[in-house]
């Protein structure tokens, strides 16, 4: 089923189009953006609220702006579904998240007009600007360098950082800063509440507007004019605001706030700064989910809210006969709870993420010991290993992919101060729809090569609840080593998981099922599949034993002893990447200790893989069940996958 557009959006097919209608049509094509984005993402799923705050903005920067030589980055990327219709891609919409379709995510393969490849938040920018450097030391100083960031993402330092330096410079730099209190969920600290004592001054806004309005009538002064406006304006900030404005005190210029669903104003707005030389931020106040109804009214439901009626608003929900089993979010988010009732000094701590995470159950239950700090996974390390000092038993927890923003954080801060600090990485593994952005293909890799740190990975939702009674234990919280426990983003296998808490053995494996000539070695999960994997080839007759690791390290040395004493052919199974994931422990404690065997590691090769159902990329990297089964085989009867 593809969408119709109307009539003027059909006959866009690049920003050059709609610089060809006379501004008066700019609502109505802002109109028909919005209503293809609800049909498209009603129909075929997608982030929604986001883009839908913006499409006011979207058609006014393309017309303002000469798109792609002026280059224009979307931080994040949530918000750049208008953007991508616009740019030549509204017939392949309808492909967007697919496998082997359109990226959910601006990505500089895919279109000139996607200046820079985003998917975490806040790095638009330090993009820009080194984009606007670059522009001037190549003499080009007509070129624009436009960063959208919204008001979430600015809580990131790496926004600070741009911002900071951006002000030292002469650089052709306009951040627009989108405002609309939320990112996934609503924004938290201090920055929200400057922004909101800037939007809701009305003393100010007003003698601004008066002060803007009288010296319109100067133009005949020239520069005159133009000096005396930046005076009056700094001493109408400083004096009617409680504080001086932050980003005058940063050295950008700020103009703002103004209606960002005002695309008549926007427009006038945005060619006035076009020619303003220098960093400057526009402050653009909008609504995510602009326009539907429902989406305005709970916008983080409605953030990425999958398929549903777009007249009733009802999301569509697959209904069972039988019970389902949970996702590991939520058995993390409610075994987290159970445990803090028993444990006064546990504490939960999450960077912006608190529904995505299941954080929000604690929150709930207990709003003093758990905390959202904001989009900043750097601080959430540091600021957990400060609790750790002070013997608070902290759960962090941040998705696998941004785990990666706090890695220095990890090493320095807790590791090496032997802080025993519980890391819990959600979306571990291929994070699907989102693409390489957001998989989680590193942290066995990049986790289990630091000094005191403990790494497990639960393949059901009974060993995640188990880990997580092992690790705020007293015996290993007095070890004084960091535990990490990952698992995956979806939904387990048990649909009854609210099993009796048992504490394991740290470095303990199991066998799952016992065979001859082959032996599957797997970590979490994706051990589910060799499951499956055993199913199908005892039909033909081959019975390899499988063994589920539980943990990179410490490993199992014993077990391991035990299998390669055994089997003289092993197959690894990870879904993180081959590249001195777990598949490689195995080979170093082989080659350390003498075995000779034929090993056969399945998992994220050494590639980026791009967005899809996470079954389609297991596929594709040759570790879904078939693919287990398959290396099998080949070692049965092939005999050549030797350590690959």
């Amino acid at each position: 089923m593809l969408i119709t557009p109307g009539s003027l959006l059909a006959n866009i097919n690049t920003p050059n189009d709609l610089r060809k209608l006379d501004k008066s049509r700019l609502p109505q094509v802002a109109d028909e953006l919005r209503q293809f984005i609800i049909d498209d993402v009603s129909v075929y799923g997608g982030h929604f609220g986001a883009s839908l705050g913006v499409v006011e903005l979207t058609v006014a920067l393309h017309y303002v702006f000469n798109t792609p030589d002026d280059q224009l980055i979307w931080d994040v990327g949530h918000q750049a579904y208008g953007h991508k219709i616009l740019t030549g891609r509204r017939e392949r919409f309808h492909t967007n998240r697919f496998y082997k379709g359109l990226s959910g995510f601006p990505k500089r393969k895919e279109s000139p007009y996607d200046s820079f490849g985003v998917g975490h938040s806040s790095t638009s920018i330090s993009a820009a600007l080194g984009m606007a450097v670059a522009s001037q030391l190549q003499g080009n100083f007509q070129r624009n360098h436009i960063a959208v960031i919204g008001d979430g993402a600015l809580t990131a330092g790496e926004a600070f950082e741009g911002m900071n330096h951006a002000g030292a410079t002469d650089s052709n730099l306009l951040i627009v800063l989108n405002d609309n209190c939320m990112s996934i969920d609503p924004n938290v600290g201090a920055l929200r509440e400057y922004l909101t004592d800037i939007t809701t001054s009305q003393t100010y806004n007003k003698v601004k507007d008066e002060v803007w309005n009288l010296l319109g009538k100067m133009d005949k002064l020239g520069k005159t004019a133009q000096e005396l406006v930046s005076q009056v304006q700094s001493g109408i900030k400083s004096s009617l605001l409680e504080q001086s404005n932050l980003f005058e005190s940063l050295h950008l210029r700020y103009f703002g706030p103004i209606d960002g669903h005002d695309i008549d104003h926007l427009v006038s707005v945005l060619a006035d700064l076009k020619n303003i030389p220098g960093p400057k931020l526009l402050h653009v106040l909008t609504v995510k989910g602009k326009g539907y109804g429902p989406a305005e009214k709970d916008q983080t439901k409605w953030h990425a809210p999958g398929l549903f009626d777009k007249v009733t608003g009802v999301i569509q929900k697959k209904v069972y006969d039988t019970p389902q089993p949970p996702k590991y979010q939520e058995v993390f988010g409610n075994t987290l709870v159970e445990l803090a009732e028993q444990n006064p000094r546990i504490v939960g701590v999450t960077p912006a993420m608190p529904s995505g995470s299941s954080m929000n159950i604690m929150m709930k239950a207990m709003p003093k010991r758990a905390f959202d700090v904001g989009i900043a996974e750097q601080h959430a390390v540091t600021f957990s290993a400060g609790m750790a000092t002070q013997g608070e038993v902290v759960f962090c927890n941040i998705y696998s992919t941004f785990m990666q923003r706090a890695y220095d954080q990890v090493i320095h801060d807790v590791c090496i101060q032997e802080l025993p600090v519980i890391f819990c990485l959600d979306r571990a593994g291929f994070a699907g729809a989102d693409g390489p952005t957001h998989h989680g293909a590193y942290d066995l890799a990049y986790m289990r090569c630091i000094p005191n740190m403990i790494v497990a990975a639960p393949m059901n939702e009974q060993e995640l609840r188990n880990m997580m009674f092992t690790a705020q234990s007293d015996e290993v919280q007095k070890g004084k080593q960091a535990f990490t426990i990952r698992y995956p983003r979806g939904e387990g296998v048990m649909p009854i998981w609210r099993t009796p808490l048992e504490k394991q053995v740290i470095g303990k494996g199991r066998m799952i099922s016992d065979g001859e000539d082959v032996a599957i070695l797997t970590i979490g999960h994706i051990g589910n599949y060799a499951v499956q994997a055993t199913e199908m080839l005892a039909k033909e007759g081959i019975q390899p034993a499988h063994f589920d690791m539980r943990y990179v390290k410490p490993l199992d040395e014993e077990l391991l002893h035990q299998i390669f004493s055994r089997f003289s052919r092993v197959v690894t199974v990870e879904d993180g990447c081959v590249m001195g994931g777990f598949g490689s422990a195995v080979l170093e404690f082989m080659a350390n200790h003498g075995y000779m065997a034929r090993v056969k590691r399945l998992g994220i090769p050494d590639a980026v893989i791009e967005h899809g159902e996470q079954i389609e990329l297991h596929h594709e990297c040759g570790f879904d069940p078939q693919g287990i089964a398959t290396a099998v085989r080949e070692l049965l009867f092939t005999g050549r996958a030797i350590t690959v």
